[in-house]
């Protein structure tokens, strides 16, 4: 049996599966799979692979291994079963992959034979389409091309279809007992992604369901708690054979990072905040750790910051775990959406505007402190979004002064995610719909998303990684227009620009020179003072195109001392160990 499974590219609140992240789904699809049938074929495909094959080259912007694309006609032609991936619910700006749509895929399937399954959360729509309905014309026109569209699981499904095909049900949920074979045995399918082995970053899932909505009710937008109507922990030892059995292909970067808050990972309801449990915290990251010894990335995702302001002591104890056992340039991502508390309420949002105060305080105070690979060891990040119900035109400049009293306290924020609303099918937004606002106040939030950007971001980024700060492990990715656009392997990481082309798929040391809005200049190090453009060389802090032009009078240099001869001595403090000929 020949089975096809395509990767569209998934972003979800509580998952990330856009390259150089590999999702839980492919992993999880392909270990029924072969569980299933053992004998299988299982080939692992890309939206990219597609686009590039049906589209030609200017399909895709670039990746670690070119694909045949004849061969991959060849796979689809030959398919018994081909299973689409896809789902796009809180879209970001993406450096090197772009999710799909399940309309973009209907028109590369169409016409092939093979079985055809769609699955993911690409059934509740796609937020880059505002939010859809089954019925609307984008997953009509899929159950016009798709065999089988899945509601619940689609790995249980895949299990039951092809070990009993009557019996198969496509609203079923697994758990974790019957999740645990198919995590192991669907690591293998990490050796077909693109970025592997040296770029990956696998998302390891540890929740499903969110704690808060058990108390008292999830936030008004969020799908966590359409799909998933209860809390379940995956077991500890579950979540760590299955690092291991990625480790032991080779991965050396994941994610904690499949759930809703990892403060909450195996907590005690309790309301409207549960309380964490830190000593299983620790147990976890120390039993991953155990596994993956020389592991090169370990990051999470989201948190409750409510958790952290509501339960400091236990909540310290966790951040330090996530240190200890984890690596630098850490952000846990806080869910504050809005500091206005008459929007808070009607959409019954996670925090107050005083509890996401304390928690970015707290996280602070422990995590500040910068790591090995030049980024702070552990920072919150905030997400907002504008566009609620209740919403005023004194609600964005409440958020606003919020973002501004952490700026002038001293605080660090890596990074502020502002996303416009979007409404999906059972959500309680979807019974409020008709009291969202983007359009009567598209101007004001055009207007504070500026004023954000420039009055906060800016500075914000200045403050967490400074001029002079050497960024370790940037990997480049993308060359466009004269600048080559690289990041390091993390949870959020900081776009880098690099003012040059440099070769691709390659981990750079990165002097930071200048900040934009949301990302960086840089000038990869060692700096060959006898060969580096002029461009270039101008950048450096302390040069500028005065010395620039002085030090291309005096090149070639024959030492060191005789190049910090020619420079102010600020540039020696600067560049002092950064320096070749």
């Amino acid at each position: 049996m020949r089975v096809v499974l395509v990767d569209g590219y998934t972003d979800e609140p509580a998952g990330l599966g856009v390259p150089p992240y590999l999702g839980i789904y492919p992993r999880y699809a392909y270990g029924a799979i072969k569980k299933a049938k053992k004998d299988a074929r299982v080939f692992y495909l890309t939206i990219d692979d597609l686009r590039a094959t049906f589209l030609g080259e200017q399909g895709i912007r670039t990746r670690n291994k070119t694909p045949n694309f004849p061969k991959v006609k060849e796979i689809l032609e030959k398919a018994d079963l081909v299973v689409y991936i896809g789902g796009l619910h809180t879209p970001g700006k993406y450096l090197s992959a772009v999710p799909g749509s399940v309309e973009e895929v209907a028109r590369f399937l169409r016409d092939v034979k093979a079985t055809k399954i769609l699955g993911g959360p690409a059934f509740m729509g796609s937020a880059s389409m505002g939010g859809v309905k089954i019925t609307s014309r984008e997953l009509q026109l899929a159950e016009s091309v798709f065999d089988y569209v899945v509601y619940g699981d689609l790995e249980a499904f895949l299990f039951d279809y092809l070990t009993s095909p009557k019996d198969a049900d496509p609203f079923r949920f697994r758990n974790y007992n019957e999740l645990r074979d198919y995590a192991i045995i669907g690591a293998e399918v990490v050796k077909q992604f693109p970025d592997y082995p040296d770029f990956v970053i696998v998302e390891i899932e540890t929740q499903r369901g969110c704690p808060k909505a058990m108390g008292i009710g999830g936030c008004s937008f969020c799908t966590e708690p359409v799909r998933y109507k209860t809390v379940e922990d995956r077991p500890v030892e579950d979540v760590v054979a299955e690092v291991k059995a990625l480790y032991d292909l080779g991965v050396r970067h994941f994610r904690v990072g499949r759930q809703s808050c990892i403060f909450s990972y195996m907590a005690r309801p309790n309301g409207r905040v549960p309380v964490p449990n830190p000593d299983v915290i620790e147990k976890l990251f120390a039993g991953i750790r155990s596994v993956a010894p020389d592991v090169k990335t370990l990051h999470v995702d989201n948190a409750n910051p409510a958790v952290i302001a509501n339960y400091p002591e236990e909540s310290v104890r966790i951040a330090k775990a996530l240190i200890k056992y984890g690596t630098p340039g850490n952000v846990v991502a806080f869910g504050l959406e809005s500091a206005d508390p008459k929007v808070a309420k009607l959409n019954n949002l996670n925090a107050t505007a005083e509890e996401t105060y304390e928690a970015v305080k707290i996280l602070n105070e422990v995590g500040a402190k910068r790591g090995y690979n030049g980024m702070p060891w552990l920072l919150p990040g905030i997400n907002i979004i504008f566009g609620l119900p209740g919403e005023t035109k004194k609600s964005y400049e409440i958020t606003f002064q919020f973002l501004k009293r952490l700026l002038d306290d001293g605080l660090m924020v890596r990074r502020i995610n502002i996303r416009q609303v979007v409404v999906f099918p059972g959500t309680p937004l979807w019974h409020m719909r008709s009291k969202v606002k983007t359009e009567k106040h598209k101007r004001l939030i055009q207007h504070y998303r500026h004023k954000i950007r420039h009055e906060i971001d800016l500075p914000m980024l200045k403050r967490v990684v400074p001029v002079g700060t050497v960024l370790r492990d940037v990997r480049a990715e993308v060359f466009d227009n004269g600048l080559t656009y690289g990041r390091q392997i993390g949870s959020y990481p900081l776009i880098v620009g690099i003012p040059k082309e440099v070769p691709l798929n390659r981990f750079y040391d990165v002097l930071i020179v200048d900040h934009g809005f949301r990302s960086i200049t840089g000038i990869p190090v060692p700096i060959n003072v006898n060969r580096e453009s002029p461009k270039v060389l101008q950048l450096i802090p302390g040069i500028g195109k005065k010395t620039a032009t002085r030090i291309l009078a005096k090149r070639p240099f024959r030492s060191r001392e005789e190049f910090f001869e020619v420079v102010d001595p600020g540039v020696r403090e600067v560049l002092k160990d950064l320096v070749e000929l």
